[in-house]
C-alpha cells in the first residue's frame, strides 16, 4: 500500500520547512549585516589613517626617494598590522612599509587605485600577490600627485551562534517556537474542515445518510467546505427542478404536432405521444394499438432494415412513406446507449409548396424561352442573309435587341420579386419622403409621358413620410405607371394622390382613366405572371410580375393594396402604408 501523509502532517511538515527556512535567512542576514557594518568601521579607519599620514607628509615635507626614514617612525605610531603603500600618479611605488618597492610591480591597475582615481577613495578586498595576505586595502588620491594606500588584514569573524550577550539569537529561536506552536493549533484547525468533508464525500460515494447540517471553523477552509456542501444541497434541487423539466419535456413532445416515440435497444417502448399513434394508424393497413406493431409492418421495412444493419456508416437515417393521400417524412435517430427515436412529421402541405415553387419555376423556364427562343433565330436569320443585305440585317437585329431588353427586363424582376421574398433583410429601412421620390419617378419616364401624350399629375405633400425601403417604394409605383402605360392606352392621364394621413398609416390612390379590366381578372391580377390578355401582352412585352412585385413590396411594409374599376373609366389602386417602423 503506497504511503500517504494525511492534509494535517503535510501542513506541519511544510510549514515546519518554511519557518526554519525563514528563521535560517534571518539568522544569515544578521551575520552578513555585522560583517557590512565592521567593515565600513574598519574603511573609517584606514581613511583616517590615510589623511593622518598625508598630512604628516606635507607637513614634514618629505620627499620621495629610495630611503624615507620620517615614514618608517611614522609607522611605530600606527597599528601594528598596517601595511602603508605610498603610489605615484603613475601607478609607480615610491615605498612600502612591508616590502622591498624595487620588487613591486606597477599599481596602476589595481582596483582600489582605479577607484581612488574614479571617486577621490575606493577599497577592495583580496588576496595580496606579493606576500600571499588577504587584506582590506583603502586607497586615497591626493591632488591628483599620488596616492596613500594603507590596508589591514582582512579578519572579520562572524559572532559565535550562541552567545550569552547574543540576545537577537534568541529572539529568533523564541519567535521559531512561537511559530511551531501555532503552526500546531491552525494544522488542527485546518484538518479539522478536512476531515468533516472527507467523511461527507466517503458518506455519499457509498450511499450512507449525508449529514448536511456541519460546523465548518471560521476561516477559508471552512467557507469551502461549506460552499462543497451548499453546491450538494444545490445539487439535490437541480435534480428535483431536473425532474420537473423532464415532465415539461413530455407535455412538450404530447403536444408536438409531429408524431415521436422512443424505444429501448430491444424494441420496447420506452415513451410515445398521441400523434405517433394517430400517424402509425394512417400509415399501417389497420388499426393498432402497440407502438411497436410498426417493427413488423411492412411500410416500415427499411426502418428496420436499418435498425438491424451493423455495418451502418451514421446513426441517423430518414425517409418518406405516401399513405391515404397524405406523405409522411420518417427520421430514425440512434442514441449511444442504442436507444433510438422515431419521428413521424406530415409533410403534405410542405410538398404542396415545394409543387407551387416548381410550377412557378416551370412558368419562369417558359417565360424566358420565349425570348431566348427568338433572339436565337433571329441571329441565326442574320446568319443565314447575304452580308451585303444590310437593310433585313439591321431589322433583324432590331428585333433581337428588343427581345434582348424584354429578356433583361424579365430577369431584372424575377431577381426583385425573390429578393422580396427571401432576402427581406437586406433592404434598408429609413424615412423616405414620397414628394420627392415620386418626382424623380415622373422625371424617369417624361420621355414616354411626351411620347404618348400622358398626363402624369402627383397630388402628395410635401411632409408625407413612410418608413420602409425607398428601392422598393420606388418600385411599387414605377411598376403600377409602366402597367398603365402599357394597357391604359395612350392619350391618358395618371394620378398619384395622398388622399388621406392619420397618426397610424398613411393611404394613397393610383389611378388612369384608360380602358380598365374586367371583373373576372381583378382578383387574379396580383398572381405571378398572370395575364389579362395573353396576345396582347405579348405585343406590349410585359414579364407578367410587376403587380405581383407591387403586391409583395406592398405587404413587406405591412401594408395593403386593392383594385377595382373606376365608374369614370380606368384602373384604381387604393394602398395603406403603416407609418411605425416595421
Amino acid at each position: 500500500m503506497k504511503f500517504r501523509l494525511s492534509y494535517r502532517k503535510r501542513i506541519l511538515l511544510y510549514f515546519f520547512v518554511i519557518i526554519a527556512i525563514f528563521t535560517v535567512g534571518i539568522i544569515l542576514f544578521e551575520q552578513k549585516q555585522i560583517r557590512y557594518e565592521r567593515t565600513r568601521s574598519l574603511e573609517n579607519m584606514l581613511d583616517s589613517n590615510a589623511d593622518f599620514i598625508h598630512r604628516y607628509i606635507e607637513g614634514k615635507n618629505i620627499a620621495f626617494s629610495d630611503t624615507m626614514p620620517q615614514l618608517d617612525e611614522l609607522i611605530t605610531y600606527l597599528p601594528d598590522n598596517l601595511r602603508l603603500t605610498i603610489i605615484d600618479k603613475a601607478g609607480v611605488v615610491v615605498y612600502d612599509n612591508l616590502l622591498d618597492k624595487r620588487i613591486m610591480t606597477n599599481h596602476i591597475d589595481r582596483p582600489e587605485i582605479q577607484k581612488a582615481i574614479g571617486f577621490g577613495s575606493g577599497s577592495n578586498i583580496r588576496m595580496s600577490d606579493s606576500n600571499y595576505i588577504r587584506y582590506l586595502y583603502y586607497a586615497n588620491n591626493y591632488e591628483g600627485k599620488y596616492f596613500i594606500r594603507v590596508a589591514l588584514p582582512y579578519e572579520v569573524e562572524v559572532r559565535p551562534f550562541l552567545n550569552s550577550k547574543n540576545s537577537f539569537m534568541y529572539f529568533i529561536l523564541l519567535f521559531f517556537i512561537v511559530s511551531v506552536l501555532m503552526m500546531f493549533y491552525f494544522a488542527n484547525k485546518f484538518s479539522k474542515s478536512i476531515k468533516e468533508l472527507k467523511e461527507f464525500a466517503v458518506n455519499l460515494k457509498n450511499e450512507k445518510p449525508v449529514k448536511t447540517a456541519f460546523q465548518f471553523p471560521d476561516d477559508e477552509v471552512g467557507e469551502v467546505s461549506a460552499e462543497i456542501v451548499e453546491n450538494y444541497n444545490l445539487l439535490k434541487e437541480n435534480r428535483k427542478k431536473l425532474a420537473l423539466e423532464r415532465e415539461k419535456l413530455i407535455q412538450h413532445f404530447q403536444y408536438s404536432e409531429e408524431g415521436i416515440a422512443i424505444f429501448s435497444e430491444e424494441r420496447k417502448k420506452i415513451y410515445t405521444n398521441s400523434h405517433f399513434l394517430q400517424f402509425l394508424n394512417i400509415i399501417v393497413d389497420k388499426p393498432v394499438l402497440e407502438d411497436e406493431y410498426l417493427f413488423s409492418d411492412s411500410n416500415f421495412e427499411e426502418i428496420v432494415t436499418f435498425l438491424d444493419s451493423t455495418d451502418r456508416s451514421e446513426n441517423v437515417f430518414s425517409t418518406r412513406i405516401e399513405k391515404s393521400g397524405k406523405q409522411f417524412n420518417i427520421r430514425v435517430i440512434i442514441f449511444e446507449d442504442k436507444n433510438f427515436e422515431i419521428y413521424i412529421s406530415d409533410i403534405t402541405k410542405a410538398e404542396k409548396r415545394r409543387l407551387l415553387k416548381q410550377e412557378i419555376t416551370n412558368n419562369i423556364a417558359h417565360e424566358l424561352r420565349t425570348p431566348v427562343t427568338s433572339i436565337r433565330g433571329y441571329l441565326e436569320t442574320i446568319l443565314s442573309l447575304n452580308p451585303k443585305d444590310i437593310a433585313r440585317q439591321q431589322a433583324f437585329i432590331d428585333r433581337a435587341y428588343v427581345q434582348t431588353i424584354r429578356l433583361s427586363e424579365l430577369i431584372q424582376d424575377i431577381s426583385m420579386l425573390t429578393k422580396i421574398e427571401e432576402a427581406a433583410d437586406r433592404f434598408i429601412r429609413e424615412p423616405v419622403y414620397m414628394k420627392p421620390l415620386l418626382d424623380e419617378l415622373g422625371s424617369d419616364l417624361s420621355d414616354i409621358f411626351h411620347k404618348k401624350n400622358i398626363t402624369f399629375n402627383i397630388d402628395v405633400a410635401d411632409g408625407v413620410i413612410i418608413y420602409g425601403s425607398r428601392t422598393l417604394l420606388y418600385s411599387i409605383f414605377r411598376n403600377l405607371v409602366d402597367n398603365s402605360i402599357a394597357y391604359a392606352g395612350e392619350t391618358i392621364q395618371i394620378t398619384i394622390r395622398c388622399y388621406m394621413e392619420s397618426d397610424d398609416a398613411v393611404y394613397f390612390e393610383f389611378h388612369d382613366n384608360g380602358i380598365g379590366v374586367e371583373e373576372k381578372h381583378l382578383v387574379k391580377i396580383f398572381e405571378r405572371f398572370y395575364r389579362v390578355n395573353e396576345g396582347r401582352t405579348r405585343d406590349t412585352g410585359g414579364s407578367g410580375l410587376g403587380l405581383s412585385i407591387v403586391k409583395n413590396a406592398v405587404l413587406l411594409h405591412k401594408g395593403n393594396i386593392v383594385a377595382k374599376n373606376r365608374p369614370e373609366g380606368g384602373l384604381l389602386f387604393l394602398i395603406t402604408f403603416p407609418k411605425t417602423k416595421n
